[in-house]
């Protein structure tokens, strides 16, 4: 809203409900009830107004397990054979349902994509109110060099035409709802880091050369989370690309085992090394593909460190701080002294 949208632009798919969501439904929030005591509650409070519903339609992909949203083992959504008990908390409080939602994962297989997308459009087929459906996003964008982003023209067709079908059997057409903001601005950031540190554990096949970061899981958290692989790109101080390369296990500046930015894909656990441009301490490394579960996603202030600066590249070239380094005192803010005798 603070950025210029009105209420009734936003929809709103939580996994908890804030205490004030009663304050937000009366000024237009669009809500979608993503368990059937969610639906029950908004019944209570709202009866017979308009309401959406997420579904789990009971298939998932992600780009991993934990970026899967969808199937049994996901909590994500009223599992689509609920729907008998769906349907009569609606019809209790008269609702209206007007949209449908579901949500399989990041980074998703797109012919799973494709089959839950038919499968939701059967789920609207159960409310004859239905206006719109949601089908989430979760499109994969290709980060590192040997993935491959998903091709909206090739996985969008073949949904216009299940959309067609619809709209001739039921005289119905729906409005197509999608969420792309990860495949529009993933690859639109970067984190710039200095390498603070440089060190050498063993000479044999088990040591490593590590390439010890100014910032780690505190701007960028999915590769400890999930094993996100994130191209990294090592530049000289003075600004020229190195001109000889090394293998580096690349780790950020937190106490922590997991501060890793190179894990071994698909293992958060595993250290892998990665081959680029050799560097020395008070060079920089860029981690790209930043634009989206980065700075949102970060674990800031962990170890007291600030949330870091943003700086926007204007359309002319012009460069903006748009978010100022935090300060020690706004970490602190909200910490409160006790009296010495409650010590």
């Amino acid at each position: 809203v603070k950025a210029g949208f009105g209420y009734d632009q936003i929809s709103l798919s939580t996994q908890e409900f804030p205490d004030f969501f009663a304050e937000l439904v009366e000024k237009g929030l669009k809500v979608n009830a993503c368990s059937l005591s969610q639906l029950e509650a908004y019944g209570i409070m709202f009866p017979g107004s308009k309401v959406g519903l997420r579904f789990n339609p009971g298939l998932g992909s992600g780009g991993t397990g934990k970026t899967n949203v969808g199937g049994p083992s996901s909590s994500f959504g009223i599992w689509h054979e609920l729907l008998p008990q769906a349907k009569e908390i609606v019809e209790r409080h008269e609702l209206v349902v007007d949209r449908i939602h579901t949500h399989i994962g990041s980074g998703s297989d797109p012919a799973v994509w494709m089959k839950t997308s038919g499968m939701s459009l059967d789920l609207c087929r159960e409310f004859p109110t239905v206006e719109t459906l949601n089908l989430g996003g979760g499109y994969k964008v290709g980060r590192m060099s040997y993935e491959q982003s998903t091709d909206l023209q090739v996985v969008g067709s073949p949904v216009k035409g299940l959309f067609e079908t619809f709209a001739e059997e039921t005289g119905r057409e729906l409005k197509l709802e999608i969420e792309p903001g990860t495949f529009l601005l993933a690859n639109s950031c970067a984190v710039v880091s200095t390498v603070q540190d440089k060190v050498v554990t063993s000479d044999d096949a088990e040591g490593h050369t590590f390439l010890k970061l100014d910032a780690g899981m505190t701007e960028v958290l999915r590769p400890s989370l999930y094993a996100a692989q994130h191209p990294l790109v090592t530049v000289k101080a003075d600004g020229v690309l190195p001109a000889t390369h090394e293998e580096y296990v690349v780790v950020g500046h937190c106490c922590e085992s997991g501060d890793l930015m190179t894990p071994t894909p698909d293992d958060a656990e595993g250290i892998a090394e990665r081959k680029m441009g050799a560097v020395e301490i008070g060079d920089l490394l860029v981690v790209e593909g930043a634009g989206a579960y980065c700075a949102g996603m970060s674990s800031k202030n962990y170890n007291s460190f600030p949330e870091a600066p943003e700086v926007m590249k204007g359309s002319d070239g012009t460069m903006h701080l748009v978010r100022q380094k935090q300060t020690l005192e706004q970490i602190l803010v909200n910490e409160l002294e006790l009296p010495d005798d409650a010590c």
